[in-house]
Formats: C-alpha cells, structure tokens, sequence
C-alpha cells in the first residue's frame, strides 16, 4: 500500500515513494530470501550494498589538539579537508546503524530532513564507550572523533532562512540554508550528499552513500505497519529505472532539483 510522504519531506498527495513492496521489485528482500546480503533490519540489501569501505584517517588521533570552544561562536564556513572526511565516514556508520537496528530513541522528528540532522549531530558529538554501547557500536571499527574546536561549533546549529541558528530545520530550510547546489549529474556525488526533491509546496531529501541511498518516509509511526522503521535504502541503479519517473535523480527529471553539499562538508 503506497505510503505518502509528510510534509515538506515528500511529494504532492497520491505520490508513491519506494514502498516495502516496491523494495521487493527493486531488488531489496526479506532477510530470508536471499543469501550474502546484508541485513537492515527486517530486510536484506544485496550483498555489497552496504559493505562500503570507510575511508580517510581512523585510527590516529585527530590532527588538532582540542581547545575550549564556546557555542556562540560563529560558525565556521567549512571543516578542514580530514575532518570532513571523518564526518562523511561517522554518517555512513550512523545511517547503517539505523537501517540495521532501527530509530534510535534520541532521534525526534523522524522524517527525511530528520535523518540529516540526526546524523550529523550523532557524529559531531563525542563517542566515549557508554555512547557505543548505546548505539549497539561496540567492538565495531570506527572513524576518528573530530576534535571538540571542530566539531562542537556545528553540533545543533543548522542556520536558518531568516538568519541564525537552530537545533531544528525543515528539509526546504535545511538544503537553502546549509549545503550548496553541486549540480544534477549523479558522477559528482560524495558520501553524505543530499539528493533534493521538490514537489512545490513539498520537498524530499535522501542521503547518498555511494552503492546506495537511504532516507525516511516521513510517516508517522501510527501510519506505518507493525515493524516497518520508515527507513528505506535503495540501490542507485534500481532508483535511476524508478517506475515512477519524478523519482529519477538525472537531468531530465524536473522533480529532481539535483545534487546538494553540506556547508561543513566544502
């Protein structure tokens, strides 16, 4: 049954956005089905959807000591070129980890911009071992911390259309505010990218993580059936033949506003 999107964080009413039985058709299957995936949950993606290298520096310490960093700071335009590169890696984990084990109880506001912002904050902040214990992370390999001086003056401090900052954005807020327009061909994509949809009085948001895209449908726990998160993750290939066609991320989709880059991220 087609599940519409809320709000500013989907499409016009009667849209169809990848439901759990579209997921089948494109490739994504109950666990039991199909061997040598990786599990999300209740669900399987083929093998090597999820199973991305980590890249930049992990194991070494953050190369600038930490200071004291008061919040009212202003925030910086950009994090330097490894930072960045540890946030990119910290989302990718964040966003599997959710896919896998569903919404964390810290996550409020569960929608498609919800899901950046949660991220994003979960990754800036400190990741001490209580935190991965929380987080079912122990005994994983993790990215870097980025040093408190890089981290904390971004952490909950999405700027706002009508000027400074808040914890909370909506996805319109969110992409014309905090990313810049990197363009509409899918080659330019990095990790943590946003794909931006826009229905006019409703937008879409959905993270690219290389193999594959993965974003919430914005609907309420109350709306959806027993067990299902509202996360999706999608292979790109499978989105680019998207039945529905304003579903399609290329240059000839006008639904498709394009590529967009977190500010932070360069």
């Amino acid at each position: 049954m087609p599940l519409a999107l809320l709000r500013l964080c989907a499409c016009q009413p009667g849209t169809e956005p990848p439901t759990r039985r579209r997921l089948l058709q494109a490739g994504l299957h109950h666990f039991t089905s199909l061997a040598g995936g990786v599990t999300l949950g209740r669900w399987t993606a083929p093998a090597g959807v999820l199973a991305w290298p980590l890249t930049g520096a992990r194991a070494q310490a953050p190369a600038v000591p930490p200071r004291r960093v008061d919040a009212t700071d202003p925030v910086p335009t950009r994090l330097p070129p490894a930072a960045a590169q540890a946030l990119r890696d910290w989302i990718g984990v964040l966003v599997r980890q959710q896919l896998e084990q569903g919404p964390s109880p810290r996550w409020h506001h569960q929608d498609c911009a919800g899901l950046v912002r949660f991220v994003v904050a979960e990754a800036l902040r400190p990741h001490d071992m209580a935190w991965r214990r929380s987080m079912g992370l122990q005994g994983r390999r993790l990215p870097p911390d980025l040093a408190p001086n890089l981290a904390t003056p971004w952490r909950h401090r999405w700027r706002r259309a009508e000027g400074g900052t808040a914890a909370f954005v909506t996805a319109l807020e969110l992409v014309q505010a905090n990313t810049r327009r990197v363009g509409r061909q899918l080659a330019q994509a990095q990790a943590a990218d946003l794909l931006f949809y826009d229905f006019g009085d409703d937008q879409h948001l959905m993270l690219w993580l290389g193999p594959y895209v993965a974003y919430h449908t914005g609907q309420p726990a109350n709306q959806r059936a027993p067990g299902d998160t509202g996360l999706r993750a999608l292979p790109v290939a499978q989105l680019m033949d998207w039945r529905d066609t304003r579903w399609r991320p290329h240059d000839q989709n006008p639904n498709f506003v394009g590529l967009h880059r977190l500010h932070l991220l360069g």
